[in-house]
């Protein structure tokens, strides 16, 4: 073998070990795109549950089936907060009967504690509660890490006191929600780093129309 040959063989195996090594890179690469993809479409599926029944519940603010059961709808929010609001509503039977039984219910909506979740990989997420009358709250692991309530009087000013002294006064509220995923992704490019998804969604002066008076 000579020497020409011999440089020949290193050159190969330097050249081969190169190639190899972008290929890892790159196979690392592609896995991590999927599973962060895969993590996106989670976050972003569980906001669009939540925001779907937000809005379904918080439209419904003031109404009844049988309207004269709440005769005086300006007087429906029963309790406001920065994370948590009560209020009269008629909760829809089943998904097949939107428009509820025309008896009025008393509906709830709170942030739990972050202590409730330690058991996750995220330190920040949160159980949102959502309670009908005298039956036991129910909740799900979404990933909330915000929930937050602003309300907005007849003139269009923020009302800047919390618990809302007069929820008589609340003509429209905006909601604040963040979503992300409740077990982070590590990085296989810097094992030293952890990836969160975040999906935001806010609702600007949403108006109930039932909740001045008819």
């Amino acid at each position: 073998m000579g020497f020409s040959s011999l440089i020949d063989i290193i050159g190969s195996t330097i050249i081969g070990s190169m190639l190899l090594l972008i290929l890892w890179r790159v196979n690392d690469a592609t896995v991590e795109n999927t599973y962060t993809y895969g993590s996106e479409l989670t976050v972003q599926q569980n906001l669009v549950a939540a925001v779907e029944l937000l809005e379904h519940d918080f439209r419904k603010i003031g109404y009844c089936r049988d309207w004269t059961q709440i005769p005086t709808p300006e007087e429906s929010i029963l309790f406001a907060d920065s994370n948590s609001i009560r209020f009269l509503t008629d909760v829809a039977v089943n998904s097949d009967s939107l428009e509820g039984d025309g008896i009025v219910d008393i509906l709830e909506y709170s942030l739990g504690d972050t202590s409730e979740l330690a058991n996750t990989g995220n330190p920040r997420d949160r159980m949102l509660y959502r309670k009908v009358n005298s039956d036991p709250a129910t909740s799900a692991n979404l990933g909330i890490t915000k929930f937050h309530l602003m309300y907005i009087d007849t003139f269009g000013d923020t009302i800047k006191t919390y618990p809302v002294s007069d929820p008589r006064e609340i003509a429209q509220i905006q909601i604040d929600l963040v979503i992300e995923n409740s077990y982070p992704m590590t990085s296989y490019v810097n094992p030293d780093s952890v990836i969160y998804n975040v999906a935001f969604w806010r609702q600007i002066r949403m108006a109930a129309k039932n909740i001045r008076e008819r």
